[in-house]
Parts: structure tokens; C-alpha cells; sequence
């Protein structure tokens, strides 16, 4: 865990930045809980340009392929889940639509009223999984399907003997099961999902995740629809009517830097929507905080893991595009949001064991824009490459002074950290720096450690807004910092404004 507290010096005033010197403690010998890899998972929805145009590509022939380059980039940041085929599109989904070689059409009146002709279907979402290294999470139709046709669609990935699925599953060219165990058992579905009541929920998935049964070595990790944000009465009536039948619950936030109805541009903007969007991020950890306390009162040996299923940034759409497809550009500031957020995760890994950024490319707060065959990687994959060294880490603890950025008599923590311990025992520390205008100087003991030098790299750029383009898509990218010394079990680190920093301990 991580927590603010009392300085242990006096405060010593920074005179060449204006900012005091905040203290830290990193016990790098400390700490048991594990930061599960799956905190850095992905959400693919048949939604916009998401899959099709996205990692799904039509040749000059009309055949649809993988995209190779954006599959490449994608396994650099060690994509370790993908969440499908949504979001709300889940529960207007029927799985055989989207097998054999005769598929049906069909309108996707959620997300921009196109045509979904299924050609990206099971069988090509499973060797999209192969090719990123990644495992599936399937999201089954609760909403407008049945028991059945999701039961089958389980028999269908992961029954390994003579059955009807499998058989169906072997006519279409996998002889294996693909020993798929993430389910979500419907999606939002106290909106989207079929806007029921948590008590009519809670009786509806435990049916449902009944007939999800164990196949060969397949045991089903069930995802059950969690709250959207501070919904506290739905996680109570969850975890009280159904928690022994759950693995996971799914809680879903975005982080908004106006209203749903005035969401802002994602580059234009001033300081007074920054402050917005940074004082949103941070609320997420109370949210957080107040929905584990409710899971702990059912679920003291935190057995059931805490999903953010989605979570990210929302503008309004860029202009000229289709207000269905939802997409929007990606700048530092997004960055600077995705960095504070994944360190609240990691800190909180003893509950929160999984989480999905909505969405991977070309929608919402992506990874990757396309243009054609053109292709940009955004602020916001860089942090996911910074935070790879996190995977599978062991969470360790840290104390810091957080300082505060001010803005019209409001204010947030001005900085956000994370730490871990990997394998070999190398110390890795995230840090974010929220003023876009002043930078802090941390001061950090570091113990039960034999390193002696720090190296890092930090993303920032020269103005809030900053972004890439595809005239310029170099913008905003890693550079090697410099602001960070390490003498005789002391860490300083000169945090710029507005960025982000990975430093490894060796």
C-alpha cells in the first residue's frame, strides 16, 4: 500500500522550481502482494475502427488479415489479456454468427449503425490472442442471449472430448480446446446488458455461471457485472446474494474532464479542464478504497478479485468522424492520467488483480491510431511500455509525501507513485508528476537494497496538449531522463511537471 504522511524533516524550499521537497520511503526488502500482470490488460469491442481498420485490415483482394505491424507494437508492451467483444456489444452478440464459413450480417446499431458482416469472429479473435502472446477474456450475451447459447459457446473453446460444440469447434478447423478460463458473465448490465436490478443481476449470473463448468484443466475464472463507479448498493447486493459463485466483479470508470454532455476536446483545452480530468482520476481512489472495504465485509481473505474492466479517458469524438466510432486523440495529458491511475492499481494489487483500458486502437483512449496504412503509437502506449517492468512484480512498500497542485483554491496530490520488486530483484519506481507547471523534488530513502546507481526515462513534453500526429508522430516519446541521483541510500528525483518517470535500482 501506499500512503501519504507527515514529513520526516522540515520542509526545505526548492527555490529554483518554487516547489518544497517531498519525502519518500522505499522499502525494497518488504512486500508480499503480487501486481498480477493482468492489471495491464486491453478492451477490443466490435466498435468504430477498433478491430476492423484496426487490427483487423481489408487487402486490395476484399479479404480481411491481421495488421502484422500493429501486432508487433502491440507485443512490445507485453499485452497480457484482451476483453471481447465488448462492452456493450457483447450482449447483442450471438457467438455462431461468427464461425463457420457462411456468416450473417448484422446492424450495429450501438456503435455507429454499420453493417458487422462477423468475418472477425471466435476463431480469429483466438489466433489474435496466439499472435500477442495475450490470454482471451470473452464477455458472454446475458443481456439479449440465453444459458444456453453461452454455456455452448464455453463448450465451444474448451470441451476436450466428443460433443456437440466440440465437434462444431473441429468442422471449423481447431481440432484443441483453447483452454480459455476469463468470462464475463454479461456486461453492464444494469445499463446496456439489460438495465436490471442488482438483486434481478445477482440471480441471473449465479444461472448463468452455473453451467460454466470445469472442462479437462480448464477451471472458469467467472467475471461477474460490477458498479459503475461509487454504485456502493450494487457490489453490496453482489457479493451478499452471489459472491461464492464469483472470481472477479467488474467495476467500470471513466475519467472525464467535463460532463457526458460536454466532455471537452482531447487537445484543446486549458488548465481549468486538466485540473478537471487530474481531480476525476483521483477520485477513482476512494472509489476504489470504499468498494474493496464492502467486498472485504463478504470476503475477508480477498478471494475475489477486483476487475476495472473499463477504465480511461472520454472526450468528445474529433470532429468529421462518426460520433458512434468514439475516437478521440491521445496526449501527455492522457499519459500523465493513465500513469496515476495504473500506479492506484498496483498499490491496491492485494484486491485489484485485473484491469482493461478502454480501448486498444483507434477508440477512446488508445494505444494505437490508424490512418490507412499509416500508423502512431499514442502517449498513452509509451506508459504501458514504462510499466511492463511491473508485470508479475511483487508490489513493494513505499511511504510519500505526495505535495499538492493547486488550482483555483482546489487541489489534488501532485504526485503518484508505485514500486516493485521483479524477479531478479531489481527495484523498478513509477512516478507522476500532475502540475503541468511545477516541477517537486522527492527525496527518497531507500532500504534493504545493495543498489547503488539509478537509471530512468521520462515522457513529457513542452505544453500540456502535446500529442502525435501522423505528420508528426514523434512528439511525445521516451528520452533517457537525467534528473534522478542515488548516494549512500538516498534516491533524489528531480520530477519535471507534467510527466512521467520509470527508474530502475541497480
Amino acid at each position: 500500500m501506499i500512503v501519504a504522511f507527515a514529513p520526516l524533516v522540515a520542509l526545505a524550499q526548492n527555490e529554483g522550481n518554487g516547489s518544497a521537497n517531498l519525502q519518500m520511503v522505499v522499502n525494497a526488502d518488504l512486500g508480499t502482494a503480487t501486481i498480477s500482470r493482468h492489471i495491464y490488460g486491453h478492451f477490443a469491442e466490435h466498435l468504430g475502427r477498433g478491430i476492423y481498420d484496426g487490427f483487423w485490415t481489408k487487402a486490395e483482394t476484399g479479404e480481411w488479415h491481421f495488421r502484422d505491424d500493429l501486432i508487433e507494437a502491440m507485443r512490445k508492451i507485453q499485452v497480457p489479456n484482451v476483453r471481447w467483444p465488448g462492452g456493450c456489444f457483447a450482449d447483442y452478440y450471438h457467438w455462431k454468427d461468427g464461425i463457420g464459413q457462411n456468416r450473417p450480417t448484422m446492424i450495429n446499431t450501438l456503435w455507429g449503425g454499420v453493417t458487422e458482416d462477423n468475418s472477425f469472429g471466435t476463431h480469429e479473435y483466438m489466433e489474435l490472442m496466439a499472435r500477442l502472446g495475450a490470454e482471451p477474456f470473452v464477455v458472454g450475451n446475458v443481456g439479449s442471449g440465453s444459458v444456453r447459447e453461452m454455456s455452448e459457446w464455453w463448450e465451444y473453446f474448451n470441451f476436450p472430448g466428443v460433443s456437440p460444440m466440440a465437434d462444431m469447434r473441429r468442422a471449423n478447423g481447431r481440432e484443441e480446446p483453447w483452454g480459455v478460463r476469463f468470462w464475463g458473465v454479461g456486461n453492464e448490465s444494469w445499463g446496456c446488458g439489460g438495465a436490471m436490478a442488482p438483486e434481478y443481476y445477482a440471480n441471473e449470473y449465479k444461472r448463468y455461471a452455473e453451467f460454466l463448468r470445469p472442462y479437462g484443466g480448464t477451471r472458469p475464472f467467472r467475471v461477474a457485472t460490477g458498479a459503475y463507479g461509487d454504485n456502493y448498493e450494487w457490489t453490496e447486493v453482489m457479493m451478499r446474494e452471489a459472491g461464492s459463485m464469483i472470481d472477479g466483479i467488474d467495476l467500470h470508470y471513466y475519467t472525464l474532464a467535463g460532463t457526458w454532455s460536454d466532455k471537452g476536446s482531447a487537445t484543446e483545452f486549458d488548465e481549468d479542464r486538466w485540473f478537471k480530468l487530474m481531480k476525476n482520476q483521483v477520485a477513482l481512489e476512494e472509489i476504489i478504497e470504499r468498494q474493496s472495504t464492502i467486498m472485504d465485509r463478504y470476503d475477508p481473505d480477498k478471494r475475489v478479485a477486483l476487475i476495472v474492466g473499463e477504465w480511461g479517458t472520454w472526450y468528445n469524438v474529433e470532429e468529421g468522424t462518426n460520433p458512434g466510432f468514439l475516437y478521440q486523440q491521445n496526449s501527455l495529458r492522457d499519459a500523465v492520467v493513465a500513469a496515476a491511475e495504473i500506479d492506484l492499481f498496483n498499490n491496491h494489487a492485494d484486491r485489484v488483480r485485473g484491469a482493461n483500458i478502454a480501448q486498444t486502437i483507434n477508440v477512446l483512449q488508445a494505444m494505437i491510431l490508424t490512418d490507412g496504412a499509416k500508423m502512431l503509437l499514442t502517449p498513452t502506449y509509451h506508459v504501458f511500455e514504462f510499466y511492463t517492468v511491473h508485470h508479475d512484480a511483487t508490489l513493494v512498500p513505499i511511504t510519500l509525501e505526495k505535495g499538492t497542485y493547486e488550482f483555483e483554491g482546489d487541489a489534488v496530490p501532485a504526485i503518484s507513485a508505485s514500486a516493485s520488486r521483479d524477479s531478479l530483484g531489481v527495484v523498478h519506481i513509477t512516478m507522476t508528476n500532475r502540475d503541468p507547471n511545477k516541477s517537486r523534488t522527492i527525496a527518497a530513502q531507500v532500504r534493504g537494497t545493495k543498489a547503488r546507481k539509478v537509471s530512468g526515462r521520462v515522457l513529457t513534453a513542452s505544453t500540456m496538449n502535446a500529442h502525435n500526429t501522423f505528420e508528426r508522430p514523434n512528439v511525445v516519446q521516451p528520452a533517457a531522463f537525467r534528473g534522478a541521483s542515488f548516494k549512500d541510500g538516498t534516491l533524489t528525483v528531480e520530477m519535471p511537471p507534467k510527466a512521467v518517470v520509470v527508474l530502475t535500482l541497480e
